[in-house]
């Protein structure tokens, strides 16, 4: 590891403990990229909430700008880190001849850095999570944690190119918060929610049920296969750690699903008197 000496002594003192091989090489920059989204969460997206809709934003309850903030960070990481993993995905040339045991334990400089990309925005993603619970509720601190957790694993090496492709999840991303940001509006119920929620479900349904189950139940068909063939290679412990945060996050997906679909049927149902909601 030449560029070792380019990190913390912390860094390689916790992935010596933690035998987290690759984690040195990536360590400045998941602090980098956390300090970064700090950054754009406690001063620029108040700054530009402030001067494009100020009537909006200065009457949020603490809280509530927290949040305002939050996906404000959410929706930019989403477009940076899904242009990354595409582009990994789409010029690789070992990605589409990979072996189960390639799939599992190869390493790259370029994956590494999407890894790390990730990792930097799930710790900054459970700090906020964790101090604002109340308002972001368990499932979310819960999500930033398995994030972490799994992102952390990918620096053994381990797992580098499903982690890849586990963060196509975040094609769904920006839709989310615009659909929040458009209630924050008083845009309740206008044709853009209504279209942004029809681009909400069809991202949510595509990358994070079909793609994102699609991918685990092939993560888990490789560990498996490994786990018994290779039981010294891949403890009992790394296999079920991955595979419970896994199964954790598709369980979540499948909930936060559910509550979107009540979301937008209760904005875009008739009345019960059969009078069409206001369009804006």
């Amino acid at each position: 590891m030449s560029q070792q000496g380019a990190v913390r002594p912390w860094a390689v003192g916790l992935a010596n403990r933690l035998h987290l091989q690759t984690f040195p090489l990536h360590a400045n920059q998941i602090l980098t990229t956390a300090g970064i989204y700090y950054g754009l969460y406690s001063v620029v997206s108040p700054a530009v909430s402030r001067w494009l809709a100020p009537k909006t934003y200065k009457h949020l309850s603490k809280s509530s700008r927290a949040n305002w903030d939050a996906r404000a960070v959410g929706f930019a990481q989403a477009i940076f880190i899904s242009y990354h993993a595409l582009n990994v995905i789409f010029t690789d040339p070992t990605r589409p001849n990979a072996t189960a045991h390639q799939r599992l334990w190869d390493y790259s400089a370029r994956v590494g850095k999407v890894q790390a990309y990730a990792a930097g925005y799930f710790l900054w993603d459970l700090y906020v999570t964790s101090r604002y619970a109340g308002q972001f509720g368990p499932s979310a601190a819960a999500h930033a944690f398995c994030g972490l957790l799994i992102t952390m694993i990918g620096f053994r090496p381990f797992a580098n190119y499903y982690g890849v492709n586990f963060i196509l999840y975040d094609l769904s991303t920006p839709f989310l918060n615009i659909h929040w940001l458009l209630d924050k509006l008083h845009l309740t119920g206008s044709n853009l929610q209504l279209y942004n929620g029809i681009a909400l479900i069809s991202t949510f349904f595509s990358a994070r049920l079909v793609w994102g189950s699609y991918q685990t139940w092939l993560l888990s068909s490789d560990m498996l296969e490994a786990w018994r063939t290779e039981a010294e290679i891949v403890p009992t412990w790394l296999f079920l750690t991955y595979l419970v945060s896994n199964t954790t996050l598709t369980c979540l997906n499948f909930y936060w699903f559910g509550k979107m679909i009540q979301a937008l049927r209760k904005r875009f149902e008739p009345p019960k008197d059969g009078d069409q909601p206001a369009r804006k």
